[in-house]
Order: C-alpha cells, then sequence, then structure tokens
C-alpha cells in the first residue's frame, strides 16, 4: 500500500503542494508555518499601499508644477507680494514632500531589501510626514480666513477657522512625535488618537471654510448676471475643493482606524497634502475665466459691466460705491431698467477689486470713456 509520503509521486506532489499553499499561509499572516521565505510575509500590506500614495502624489505633484507655472506667468505680477511668497514656500514644501515620500518607500524596498527589520520598524522618514501635511494645511486655511474676514469684515468667523487650523497645525506635529516614539507597525494602535484629532480638526476646518466662504460669496451678489456668474463660479470651485480634502482626511482617519496595524490610510495621506496646494491654486488661477455680457442683454454699457466683471475673491480691497445711486447710465438715465440697475448699485455699497491690475483697468476705463455715466453724476470717495 502506497502512504503519501512514499511512492514514485511524492517527490513531485508534496513540494508542488507546499509551493501552491506557501504564499497563501503567509499572506494570513502565520509565519510559523512557512518556509524560508516567510519574512517577507505582509509586504503587500503594509508597503502596497505606500507605493500607491507615493505614485498618486507624483502625479498630483505634476498638476501642482503645471498650475503653480500658470500662477505666476499669469497672476503673479498683480499681487501682493506676500501672495507671491507664500505660493513660493508652498512649492518648496511640495518638493520636500516628494522628497520624504519617495525615501519612505525606498528604505523598505530596497535598502531593507529582504529584511526582517523592513516589516518590523516604520521608515525613518515616515515622522514627516505629518509634518509636512501640516505645514501646507494651516498656511492656506489661515489664507483662507483672511480672505473671509476682508470680504465680511468680520473677525468672528475667521477666528473661528484660524483656531481650528493652529489646532490641527499642533496635532500634526504631535502625531509626527507619537509616530517617531513608536517606531515599530505593530505600535501603530498607540496613536490612533492622536490621528484622530489631527485629522478631524483639520476635516473640520476644510468644512468650515467652504461653508463660510459660500455664504460670504453669495450674500455680496449684486443682481447682474455677469457677476453673480463670477461668485456663482467661485462658490461652486469653493465647495469643491473644501470637500475634497475634508473628505480625504475623513476617509485617511477611517483607514487607519479600521485596519490599524496595515497602512492602506496611506494611499490617501501620501496625496493629502498635493490636494491642499492644489486647492488654493485652482482658487487663484480661476481668476482668468471671465465672461463679460453684451450691452443690448444688460442695457448698460459695456465699460460697467467690465468694471463688475472683473472683480475676484482671492486678494481683496474694499471700494465704496455707495453714491452711484444717483447717477443715470449714459443712453439709458430715464430708462425703468437703468433705475432698477442704479438701485441694485445702491444696496450693494461695498464690491472687491482684487489686484493692481484690476484698479488700473477700471480707471483707465473711466478716462477712455468718461461718458459712460453721465456728467451729472458723481462717484463717491474710492479706496483700492
Amino acid at each position: 500500500m502506497t502512504t503519501l509520503g512514499s511512492g514514485p509521486f511524492s517527490s513531485f506532489l508534496l513540494p508542488s503542494l507546499a509551493g501552491v499553499f506557501s504564499p497563501l499561509v503567509g499572506f494570513l499572516f502565520i509565519p510559523s508555518l512557512c518556509p524560508s521565505n516567510s519574512i517577507m510575509a505582509g509586504v503587500d500590506l503594509l508597503f502596497g499601499p505606500m507605493l500607491i500614495g507615493v505614485a498618486l502624489n507624483l502625479m498630483l505633484f505634476g498638476a501642482v508644477v503645471t498650475q503653480m507655472y500658470q500662477y505666476y506667468q499669469r497672476f503673479a505680477n498683480n499681487d501682493f507680494v506676500w501672495i507671491r511668497y507664500l505660493m513660493l514656500y508652498l512649492f518648496l514644501v511640495e518638493i520636500a514632500n516628494v522628497v520624504v515620500e519617495l525615501g519612505i518607500i525606498y528604505e523598505p524596498l530596497i535598502v531593507r531589501n529582504g529584511e526582517q527589520a523592513a516589516l518590523l520598524h516604520i521608515p525613518k522618514l515616515l515622522p514627516g510626514d505629518s509634518i509636512i501635511i501640516s505645514l501646507v494645511s494651516a498656511p492656506i486655511q489661515l489664507f483662507t480666513a483672511w480672505r473671509i474676514s476682508v470680504i465680511t469684515r468680520s473677525y468672528i468667523l475667521p477666528s473661528i477657522i484660524s483656531i481650528l487650523a493652529i489646532g490641527a497645525f499642533a496635532s500634526g506635529i504631535n502625531m509626527s512625535v507619537s509616530v517617531y516614539s513608536n517606531p515599530t507597525f505593530r505600535e501603530f494602535s498607540n496613536f490612533t488618537s492622536s490621528a484622530i484629532v489631527w485629522l478631524v480638526l483639520a476635516a473640520t476646518c476644510d468644512v468650515v471654510i467652504a461653508i463660510g466662504m459660500s455664504h460670504a460669496l453669495y450674500t455680496r451678489k449684486t443682481g447682474f448676471t455677469a457677476v453673480d456668474g463670477q461668485i456663482n463660479r467661485i462658490i461652486r470651485l469653493t465647495l469643491e475643493t473644501g470637500a475634497l480634502t475634508a473628505f480625504t482626511a475623513l476617509i485617511d482617519v477611517g483607514l487607519f482606524i479600521a485596519f490599524p496595524k496595515k497602512a492602506f490610510n496611506f494611499i490617501v495621506d501620501f496625496p493629502l497634502s498635493a490636494l491642499y496646494t492644489l486647492s488654493i491654486l485652482a482658487m487663484l488661477n480661476s481668476r482668468d475665466e471671465r465672461k463679460a455680457s453684451s450691452d443690448a442683454e444688460h442695457g448698460t454699457s459695456r465699460t460697467a459691466v467690465q468694471m463688475l466683471s472683473t472683480t475676484d475673491q482671492s486678494t481683496v480691497k474694499p471700494l465704496s460705491l455707495a453714491p452711484v445711486a444717483q447717477c443715470s447710465f449714459h443712453g439709458a438715465a430715464n430708462s425703468p431698467q437703468s433705475r432698477t440697475q442704479s438701485g441694485m448699485f445702491a444696496s450693494r455699497s461695498t464690491l472687491t477689486f482684487d489686484t493692481a491690475s484690476e484698479k488700473t483697468f477700471v480707471m483707465k476705463t473711466h478716462q477712455e470713456h468718461p461718458d459712460a455715466i453721465s456728467p451729472s453724476s458723481k462717484l463717491g470717495p474710492q479706496r483700492f
């Protein structure tokens, strides 16, 4: 009688079965039943998500480079100096982020390839991940708080946003310290509370920014289709970018809580800083998309419509137009539509001009077309 361990097929059957089931056993994390290559068990679940996150971040970094180039080519000269330096700072931090994340994945897959230590100890550069995300997100959130304060001329909502942003920044630094103090993968669960506080604060701040900015812009509508179309577009962009960063942060913390000993959260964690940078670049570069309305549609001169449609919400400076209610538009001084639009001007005593180029455009247009507003009208003092 032939037993399983003897016979002509034993030398072929048993090694084949071992070769088939050993990877499955290794995947189930039972290294005691695996052959000598069992030290590689769990590599796919530890470093696979990290590698995907690094790849996604590299693709987003390409978008950051493109958007940053577009900003400096078209808008940088018209913005405040400190805004240009803020964009440069974000770009340098994004370069550092790419270097750090490549180092994170390079160490276990190349330097420690095949070593047991690669599966036990976290990469040395991993504590820098939360620091970089905080260095990017906090300035962007504070910048948005400043924008809201200028638009609304109120400090209540901007103060709330600033507190949340500073709290998220401090929590990100604390998260980095916690990761550095627990240098093994099995100790990831030790700083779950730090991760929750950090990412929930960041997501809450993004949600407050999206809602607050949208409300501030919505209440500044003028009644003109051209201007209101621009405001609606900015509101839509604000909601989309704010929801994207908040949703990504919540997915990050959700994956971290659900799989504390895996690395699934790094799929969305590594690209998070690039998403923040792209959100502010998208807002600044969207100023290039402007649509002027025809004279016949609005019943006013094209000059007046252009003066309104060129307003932007990224870097704001107040412009007082309250006395315009007394003026009559050239060519339509006695029309009901002219009187209605003059009332719209009066009801919105504060509009915004953002850049030096917009100020120059308005002044130049007024000089070239002095008859756009009848001589009987007198504009009040303007502050750019």
